[in-house]
């Protein structure tokens, strides 16, 4: 299983952007796709998961309300739909897979990592 995160850029407080997990190779082991972030001088720390299987979701608090995973059916891509944007979102965001999305979202149990992308919130 490979991931590629994309869609980060700058934007001001308040505004919105649209981030993308492309897939490739077989979900069937790790039907569970994960967004996660780190700000500089923080831990990574789960923002959403979404399992494959039975479309299943889960928000960190923090984003709760604001942020929207989906699945794409057309190309297998998972998305994170981010609205209402504040500077504590800034972050490198990343996507992983692992076998369950639950609501704990811990970093150690995800096995396949893309690439991050940048997000800056600022004015």
């Amino acid at each position: 299983v490979q991931l590629q995160a994309s869609g980060g850029g700058l934007v001001q407080p308040g505004g919105s952007l649209r981030l993308s997990c492309s897939v490739s190779g077989f979900l069937l082991d790790r039907p569970a796709v994960g967004w996660f972030r780190q700000a500089p001088g923080k831990e990574r720390e789960g923002v959403s998961c979404l399992s494959t299987w039975n479309d299943i979701t889960h928000y960190s608090d923090s984003v709760k309300g604001r942020f929207t995973i989906s699945r794409d059916g057309a190309n297998g891509s998972v998305n994170l739909q981010m609205n209402d944007l504040k500077p504590e979102d800034t972050a490198v965001y990343s996507c992983a897979a692992d076998l369950f999305c639950n609501a704990r979202m811990v970093v150690s149990e995800y096995d396949y990592w893309g690439q991050g992308t940048q997000v800056t919130v600022s004015s």
